[in-house]
């Protein structure tokens, strides 16, 4: 099994017309050699990824599901520029290529990036991979100076200004999020009343205004494979927007599953954040704010409200399973992570009192 992260057997109904995609790149005058190699990524909950190689060029090419309506959701032209505005000041962002929005193509919007070769930290690392605890901490390290130094990046007087609406984020995140739980709940997954009261009533004022990321995680990073514990991508900036630091902190630390956390909760584990040498969740908070400056005295604020936000997104996948609009079984058990979920928010609710 490779150490690199590689595409695999394009899905059934999920097939690239990768003739007219051709065909439109060479009208960009981008130059291609060889016949192209086409696989896809593994995931699919999000938007479609796919691998083209040639002879001369490596490329990824992202677009949205098929069927999806929202197109505020699934947004490749904005997923694109955000990336493009970003480059200059933060490296780690992908070389863009080409985005076309000509539905003739393809039938929807896609763009395509040169792909960076690396590993992808899953739940846990890639089998040969073995570090030392160490090794383990300066990756752990690593990783959350790349999301301090995006919370750095200079957004005014750049296309970046157009990200989002800025200041007041902390409240429309709460509300929003509070109204699509409302409309994704089921009868036999808790109704977080308390939690939504308790965050409604701790909004603080935005710390500040910076680049955030919105879904930073071990698994959207890729690793040198000569140097694992150092980074040189960061992929997925489809929600990436204007907004506070502490809040994209905040939901970053609602997927870190430490050693002693529940059965449930670690079962639910995507990322290796349980290995000896990473740092606790208490730990990256203590070291985010010794390294930025930034201060609050609501800190618990930003983790109920990242694990609220994480227990909507797993509710709304588990919604479609309930109502058998999907039939995927890695569903099944969504509304136990959400209860798990909810039980993380009560005692940390609890302790502020």
């Amino acid at each position: 099994m490779s150490m690199i992260d590689i595409g695999g057997r394009v899905r059934q109904g999920e097939e690239l017309d990768i003739l007219a995609v051709e065909e439109w790149l060479r009208k960009q005058n981008i130059e291609l050699f060889g016949v192209p190699v086409v696989t896809q990524y593994a995931g699919g909950a999000s938007n479609w990824t796919y691998r083209i190689q040639y002879e001369n060029r490596d490329l990824i090419l992202r677009r949205p599901p098929a069927g999806t309506k929202a197109k505020s959701a699934h947004d490749m032209v904005r997923e694109f520029r955000v990336q493009k505005a970003l480059k200059s000041q933060y490296p780690l962002v992908p070389k863009m290529v080409a985005l076309c929005n000509d539905q003739n193509v393809i039938g929807c919007d896609f763009y395509l990036m040169d792909r960076i070769e690396g590993i992808i930290p899953r739940a846990n690392l890639p089998e040969g991979i073995n570090l030392a605890p160490r090794n383990i901490n300066k990756l752990c390290i690593n990783v959350i100076d790349a999301l301090i130094d995006l919370h750095q990046v200079s957004y005014q007087g750049t296309d970046l200004e157009t990200l989002g609406k800025g200041e007041g984020y902390c409240r429309r995140q709460v509300e929003g999020w509070d109204n699509r739980y409302e409309k994704a709940r089921t009868p036999d997954v808790p109704s977080f009343d308390s939690i939504r009261q308790w965050l409604l009533s701790n909004i603080p004022e935005d710390v500040k205004t910076c680049v955030i990321h919105n879904d930073w995680r071990f698994d959207n990073v890729i690793l040198d494979p000569n140097n694992p514990t150092e980074l040189i991508g960061v992929l997925d900036w489809e929600m990436a927007t204007l907004g506070d630091p502490l809040m994209d902190l905040g939901c970053a630390l609602a997927y870190w599953v430490e050693e002693d956390d529940s059965v449930t909760l670690k079962s639910m584990r995507r990322q290796p954040t349980h290995m000896k040498g990473m740092l606790s969740r208490k730990e990256v908070v203590q070291y985010y704010f010794e390294k930025t400056g930034l201060k609050t005295d609501n800190w618990k604020f930003y983790e109920v409200f990242g694990l609220f936000r994480l227990a909507v997104i797993v509710q709304q996948i588990y919604y479609r399973f309930y109502h058998k609009e999907t039939q995927n079984p890695a569903f099944k058990n969504f509304g136990v992570f959400v209860e798990a979920m909810f039980v993380r928010c009560l005692q940390l609710t609890w302790q502020s009192h």
